[in-house]
């Protein structure tokens, strides 16, 4: 093992988001523009990129890998990249294998990336009423997401769903979404909503309905304690007396969580995020193509972290998006 990543504020960055497809079957509101413009297949990493990129972070002391996309399985022959990573779960060097996914394809691939290790998946799904569904994801059908999340815990997958606490959306939701969640045995994860890209018209302060807010009128009606949980992300968890069940709460804006961020973001083009909430990016595509020698790689990776920002600066205090980020989250990967 090299030495482990520390950055500049003496964070250890244990956790990497993959981003592997910049493309999606949705169109989430929050997300992208319904006529997004994708990246050439020749500016995406390849699959063997992909690996030779991971496997040198976690060579590094990456310990948790979450894969994102866009969509993620939609990304062809995705399984294949998914099997050669279950040998560094075997090895012990990665403690864990997981991923972030909209539900639509989790139908056909949950038995295969249970059989690859992986154990636990996040389901984007912000309502449960089929036609704001539609609304909220342009493209998206609710049956087939719901199919999928079936097929998923038939896996043996524990299921996590992520809301994006919407106003006016989902607010008249919120006891619905616990209830459901609770009666499968599924946590559950509020975000507030964060301003990335530009969604044609959408209006982000319009949207953001703050989680103070929304544990408030969630209290009203169950007994919240708060719990030391991690899952190494930014989630801050409270436990149900009344379902047993574990919310999160996701605030880049009411409460950031740099302070204990571990963190990094690797896009589908190369490209390293040391902060959702920074343009700051170091290009690892180039380093990666430049030399078989990992060494170049790891040297390029460790100057990257050097750079990694105290936080970032989301604010909607003033009624504008302030800190407002150019690119779309699906160029990220969340």
């Amino acid at each position: 093992m090299k030495t482990a990543l520390i950055d500049p504020f003496q964070r250890a960055i244990s956790y990497l988001r993959v981003s592997v497809t910049d493309r999606c079957d949705f169109r989430c509101v929050y997300c992208m523009s319904e006529n997004m413009q994708f990246l050439p297949k020749k500016e995406l990493l390849s699959l063997e990129e992909l690996d030779r990129m991971c496997a040198t972070f976690i060579r590094l002391g990456v310990k948790k890998l979450r894969i994102t996309g866009g969509e993620p399985l939609v990304r062809r022959d995705i399984m294949t990249f998914f099997r050669s990573m279950s040998r560094h779960l075997d090895s012990g060097d990665l403690h864990e294998l997981t991923l972030t996914t909209n539900g639509s394809q989790l139908h056909r691939f949950a038995d295969d990336l249970y059989a690859a290790g992986v154990r636990r998946v996040n389901v984007s799904l912000d309502t449960l009423e089929e036609a704001k569904f539609a609304r909220v994801t342009r493209w998206g059908r609710l049956p087939q997401v719901l199919k999928g999340i079936d097929a998923a815990q038939k896996a043996g997958l524990k299921v996590k769903i992520n809301t994006v606490a919407l106003k006016g959306f989902n607010e008249d939701e919120l006891f619905t979404l616990t209830e459901w969640c609770a009666s499968r045995g599924m946590d559950l994860t509020f975000i507030e909503v964060m301003p990335m890209g530009d969604l044609g018209g959408e209006d982000r302060v319009g949207q953001y309905w703050a989680l103070d807010d929304l544990r408030a009128q969630l209290a009203t009606r169950y007994s919240l304690s708060d719990i030391p949980k991690r899952t190494g992300g930014p989630a801050r968890y409270s436990r149900v007396a009344e379902t047993g069940q574990d919310i999160g709460f996701i605030t880049p804006l009411t409460h950031n969580f740099c302070e204990s961020c571990n963190r990094v973001r690797l896009t589908c083009t190369g490209e390293l995020y040391m902060c959702l909430g920074q343009e700051d990016m170091a290009d690892l595509r180039a380093p990666l193509r430049a030399s078989d020698d990992d060494a170049v790689l790891e040297n390029a990776i460790r100057a990257a972290i050097s750079l990694k920002p105290k936080g970032h600066d989301f604010d909607y205090s003033r009624q504008r998006a302030d800190g407002q980020m150019t690119r779309h989250m699906s160029h990220t990967g969340g």
